[in-house]
């Protein structure tokens, strides 16, 4: 992609229009690769770090995150020769873009898709601790006793998973919801956990991934992040 005006690099960047833009450079709050930008300056979207008040912006239009309300049944793969049903058919159709994580087979909800390795990198690698929301319909409503047996930690297979929350989320006609905050990823931990406190799994739906929520989105649906929304999961990655 050839050099572009400043400017204009932060207007498809959502930061209003094009004088609005100018006038944040004018105000000392933006930088090209560590060096307080001036008005004037172009910058090679695909190359150049861009930062507004000290916080990254993704400036390249080649890298997109998606947001997908994966439904149950389906595999988080590509293409698997094994599965019912794979995410190949609920991909974008102009972008090549690929899963941060996984969901099992019978989990539903948010899982992003992007084509920026840094990102998903971060995003699922535990050292970065980025919270993941869950919530499981359960067939009673959860005991204080089991709330504080899934903060305090649970022992599995492959050790210890511990809830960073773990608050009932209500019920109807008998049943119960729990509502898990996480930040690992391991296979099927959340319901491993529900399971050895007494409370296995009716139905469990990923509702957040740091400061993106699962919303309105159908299952099946399909939505492009934001430029506000795609800002605040590159702070919460710490890029």
């Amino acid at each position: 992609m050839p050099d572009e005006r400043l400017q204009r690099s932060l207007a498809r960047a959502g930061f209003g229009s094009r004088r609005a833009c100018e006038d944040l450079i004018v105000a000392g709050r933006v930088e090209i690769n560590g060096h307080r930008a001036t008005l004037g300056d172009r910058v090679d979207p695909s190359k150049d770090e861009v930062r507004v008040d000290g916080a990254r912006v993704n400036v390249d239009p080649a890298l997109r995150t998606f947001v997908l309300h994966k439904p149950r049944g389906v595999t988080t793969t590509l293409r698997d020769a094994h599965a019912e049903r794979d995410l190949t058919s609920l991909l974008p159709k102009d972008v090549r873009v690929f899963p941060v994580g996984r969901l099992d087979r019978d989990t539903e909800g948010l899982l992003l898709l992007t084509n920026d390795g840094d990102l998903a990198h971060r995003l699922t690698h535990p050292r970065y601790e980025i919270p993941k929301e869950y919530l499981a319909e359960i067939d009673r409503p959860p005991s204080n006793r089991q709330l504080a047996r899934l903060r305090r930690g649970v022992e599995l297979e492959d050790g210890v998973a511990r809830a960073v929350e773990a608050r009932s989320a209500g019920g109807a006609r008998g049943r119960g919801g729990v509502r898990l905050v996480m930040v690992e990823g391991r296979k099927r931990e959340v319901r491993r956990m529900l399971d050895a406190v007494g409370l296995p799994v009716r139905r469990l739906v990923r509702v957040r991934v740091g400061p993106i929520r699962l919303g309105r989105l159908r299952a099946g649906e399909l939505r492009e992040l934001e430029p506000e929304d795609e800002r605040a999961l590159y702070r919460a990655a710490g890029l």
